[in-house]
């Protein structure tokens, strides 16, 4: 089993994200950290399975909401680098996670 770390920027998207959409209605945000919460609890176990996407970035889409969590892996460790909205331009993505 994977011990999961949560880098300071992905804790950032996840508390934008937590914002966005509790500026869309009372109590989305909630939901929406806690979905994306269990996607990433599910790495424990899936973590290194996802497609590398860009450089040594594995990509998990989550379930509910069109957010991706981008991670590393190694035979031990997960650790998630960034949260994402999917809708974002690739290329800002890119840049996002080359910071």
């Amino acid at each position: 089993m994977n011990r999961i770390q949560i880098s300071e920027e992905a804790l950032q998207d996840l508390n934008e994200g937590f914002l966005f959409y509790e500026a869309q209605q009372i109590g989305l945000g909630d939901y929406f950290v806690s979905s994306l919460r269990s996607d990433i609890e599910r790495l424990r176990i899936a973590g290194g399975s996802h497609r590398i996407v860009f450089e040594d970035y594995h990509r998990l889409i989550c379930k509910v909401f069109p957010f991706a969590v981008y991670y590393t892996h190694d035979f031990e460790h997960v650790i998630v680098w960034a949260v994402i909205d999917q809708r974002r331009d690739p290329a800002w993505i890119r840049e996002h996670l080359t910071k």
